[in-house]
């Protein structure tokens, strides 16, 4: 098995500490599958929700064996939440780095976050209708502007909050569930094709290789 390669998304420039690596352009989930195989470390170059959609696979795959660093052209949500630097730092560290086990977030269809998830009023509507729990503690009970749901890098492994009203709070856990009317779920900035009335995000038991 190789050391490393590299999963480059969109037409991003490899930073100079990646170019001896081997580079894959990943157009689709295929791409991603095929570089699964042969590597003991991935080094992810895109954004949050590329870093994801990595994840997603190696979930689903059965492969969280293999070590991931992320090399973002800049800082975002998932770099400040895992505490991991951007840019050519990024990059330096992804070659030199050691992986630890980290928390991973997932939903019920199996799709990974790691910077930020939310439930968005659906289409036809200006307000979420429902009810949500981050554990036992209730998050909100009736009509709220949206909630947003982050990993943390300390247990329980996440939190949530709900948005609307003067006071806003994060209420930290292990799984944070909706049920409602009809909700946007976004992850990572990408939304579902299809509203949902139901939605889970949880701690899944196993975590992700990080290299830091």
């Amino acid at each position: 098995m190789n050391t490393a390669g590299v999963l480059a998304f969109g037409d991003r420039r490899m930073p100079r500490s990646l170019t001896g690596l081997p580079t894959h352009r990943a157009a689709s989930p295929a791409d991603i599958d095929a570089a699964i195989g042969p590597y003991r470390r991935l080094v992810v170059v895109g954004v949050d929700a590329d870093l994801a959609t990595v994840l997603t696979r190696l979930l689903r795959a059965d492969r969280l064996d293999i070590e991931v660093a992320y090399a973002p052209p800049h800082r975002t949500r998932a770099t400040r939440i895992y505490r991991v630097p951007a840019g050519h730092r990024a990059a330096r560290r992804a070659v030199r780095g050691s992986a630890r086990r980290v928390t991973l977030i997932r939903d019920e269809t199996g799709s990974v976050i790691v910077g930020r998830a939310g439930w968005l009023p659906a289409d036809d509507g200006r307000l979420i209708h429902g009810e949500a729990v981050v554990d036992d503690t209730p998050l909100f009970d009736g009509d709220v502007d949206a909630v947003s749901v982050e990993p943390t890098l300390a247990m329980p492994g996440l939190r949530a909050s709900a948005h609307g009203g003067l006071w806003r709070r994060w209420v930290p856990g292990r799984a944070a569930q909706l049920g409602s009317t009809g909700v946007s779920v976004m992850r990572d900035g990408v939304a579902a094709p299809r509203a949902a009335r139901r939605s889970t995000f949880y701690r899944n038991v196993e975590g992700w290789l990080l290299v830091r």
